[in-house]
């Protein structure tokens, strides 16, 4: 059933492609950006949002796709920038991404009041929105997005119904499956005829996504920390530029206490740049990483420290799915799997693997610093090496679906250093587009059913090239109670 699914599927994609190439680009070849044409052909997800979001009909799917790819050239989608934009504009924070909804999507904000109608900034703010949705779609390929239109204290000169279609028509057309839901908040009376007109616009499928709160409402879909105080929640950040607000991404604490100063003060710095608050450190103790590095040369007391260093992670869930960077492989590709109380594997697992000829510098963020144990937290991979990184709660915090994890790593020149002060330096000199970025989700494991793989008692004694030649074996724990696989 799923492979004729998934053949189906495959089918669809390729008409799509040859009949795109052969029924429009040949006659609209010049009104369209070449790079789209081309990330057509060789990204089946691109194609599939397209023809899910038409319900898997070619003839509709071309059409979305003219429109879609028309727009893109017009507004020079490819190309947009910080520079792109008005600076009065990123500064007054009509529309930006913070936090997740209770689903773990990323919240869109749209402030009402701060949009005042305009037909002479109209087309500026519209390539605010596609700036904001194409870095997004860019960074998260196929994560949706949950609108957050926030109408306090909105008055009459905001309305803007031509603003208004336009993002309805940025999930509709241009940013098909990008869609969660559209979350209204405190909308006043003098607009209930204008979103009648909306819910039109949506359609009768798309409205059901349209979400009418007020105060008592909105925490059915974001939690107090994600909410403004105005809204009920509790979340302290304001909206300042520069720099562009990003996913708020901080340092978390190390296995054996707080983040250590060196590390305190690049983190410090990092935040700063993405328009963060910094994360204050309790104390300065020294931080001890546990990295794995495999190397045939290692000597034998090395690998018996290690050993002693914490016996506990022979039981270990060994990721399975592998993210394949320029610079690193990351297992898990997306989503790390945290045991319950009742399970007794709290802790989970990162592997990274070191693919360039220069030794690797990496860093790893959360969304939510005060939750999490990571070592190491900031460190370097040697050449074919690989590293395991331990995350596990703190504190018997609880894991959530809104929480993320950010691995930073970039290439290292041979002659550097690689100390706590070395990579301090090098993280405050390295340029942004040599920075290779992943995201991961967390995912809570009902139970520790053997649906992975764990390493056996002598995997961190091993010497071996690759991380997908250590010795597995499966995991002999199972679940007491019937639970559904995650």
């Amino acid at each position: 059933m799923a492979e004729n699914h998934a053949q189906n599927k495959a089918k669809l994609i390729s008409e799509t492609r040859r009949r795109f190439e052969a029924e429009y680009v040949t006659d609209k070849s010049d009104k369209y950006d070449a790079r789209d044409v081309e990330r057509l052909q060789q990204d089946d997800n691109w194609v599939e949002s397209y023809l899910s979001w038409r319900h898997n009909i070619v003839d509709e799917t071309l059409k979305m796709l003219d429109e879609s790819f028309q727009w893109r050239k017009e507004i020079s989608v490819n190309d947009l920038n910080e520079s792109s934009i008005p600076r009065w504009l990123l500064e007054i924070g009509v529309i930006y991404l913070h936090g997740y909804d209770k689903e773990g999507n990323k919240l869109f904000w749209i402030r009402v009041k701060y949009h005042i109608k305009d037909q002479k900034t109209i087309s500026d703010k519209k390539k605010l929105i596609a700036f904001w949705l194409e870095r997004y779609a860019k960074r998260e390929n196929g994560k949706p997005v949950t609108v957050m239109f926030d109408l306090s204290e909105t008055g009459i000169n905001s309305i803007d119904m031509d603003f208004v279609r336009f993002i309805i028509n940025c999930f509709k057309v241009y940013y098909p499956k990008y869609l969660s839901k559209i979350v209204i908040f405190d909308m006043p009376w003098l607009m209930n005829a204008a979103f009648k007109i909306v819910k039109t616009w949506l359609g009768p499928e798309a409205v059901s996504l349209l979400k009418f709160t007020s105060k008592n409402e909105v925490q059915d879909y974001v939690s107090v920390e994600y909410l403004p105080p105005h809204m009920g929640g509790t979340d302290p950040f304001k909206y300042s530029y520069p720099p562009l607000v990003d996913d708020d991404f901080q340092t978390p604490l190390c296995e054996n206490g707080p983040i250590t100063s060196e590390d305190e003060t690049s983190s410090k710095e990092d935040i700063e740049s993405d328009g963060k608050e910094t994360l204050e450190t309790i104390s300065n103790e020294e931080q001890t990483p546990l990295v794995k590095k495999i190397n045939p040369t290692e000597s034998t007391s090395k690998a018996e420290e290690n050993e002693k260093v914490d016996s506990k992670m022979k039981a270990f869930k060994k990721p399975l799915s592998v993210f394949k960077g320029p610079l690193l492989h990351i297992s898990p590709a997306e989503e790390l799997y945290f045991g319950n109380t009742e399970s007794g594997e709290k802790k989970t697992l990162i592997v990274l693997t070191n693919v360039t000829k220069n030794i690797v510098a990496f860093k790893v963020r959360t969304t939510a610093p005060e939750k999490y144990r990571v070592k190491p937290s900031n460190s370097s991979c040697d050449p074919g090496a690989s590293v395991d990184i331990v995350v596990s709660p703190h504190g018997g915090l609880t894991v959530s679906a809104q929480d993320r994890f950010l691995i930073m790593a970039a290439e290292m020149e041979q002659s550097s250093g690689t100390g706590p002060a070395e990579l301090t330096q090098f993280w405050k000199e390295v340029p942004r587009n040599k920075v290779m970025e992943h995201r991961l989700r967390c995912h809570t494991v009902e139970s520790s059913k053997p649906n992975t793989l764990t390493l056996k008692d002598n995997a961190f004694n091993m010497s071996d090239k690759t991380s997908e030649d250590i010795c597995l074996q499966f995991a002999t724990s199972s679940c007491e109670t019937d639970c559904s696989p995650p």
